[in-house]
């Protein structure tokens, strides 16, 4: 894990580190859209806490809980503000929409861009 978690740090590190790289979907202007998944495996690797998913149309959506709060970083990818169920996910379930490949894409980029 890295080092005390701190939401603002965070999102800005991931702000930075979205990219086609990590979700197909990304775009310049929707960069978080499609990065729900691998958002959510590196915050939990590094910051852990608990996996969570919701439904958001057909697919399922994951977000975070840390240290007892719930963040979603990828939120602006919605219109919308949508509806959250908290349902437990495993890496599993979040893998599924995503490879190993883009997690650690996301990944190595967050890591440099909170140093």
């Amino acid at each position: 894990m890295a080092d005390a978690f701190a939401p603002a740090p965070v999102l800005a590190a991931l702000q930075a580190s979205w990219s086609e790289e990590s979700s197909s979907q990304w775009s310049r202007g929707n960069p978080a859209c499609g990065q729900c998944n691998v958002t959510a495996l590196v915050v939990h690797e590094r910051y852990g806490g608990e996996l969570l998913k919701t439904r958001v149309r057909e697919d399922w959506h994951f977000y975070n809980r840390v240290g007892g709060k719930v963040y979603d970083f990828t939120a602006s990818q919605f219109a919308a503000p949508i509806r959250y169920d908290d349902v437990a996910a495993s890496r599993g379930d979040a893998l599924a929409g995503t490879s190993v490949a883009q997690v650690t894409a996301l990944a190595r980029r967050f890591d440099a861009a909170l140093r």
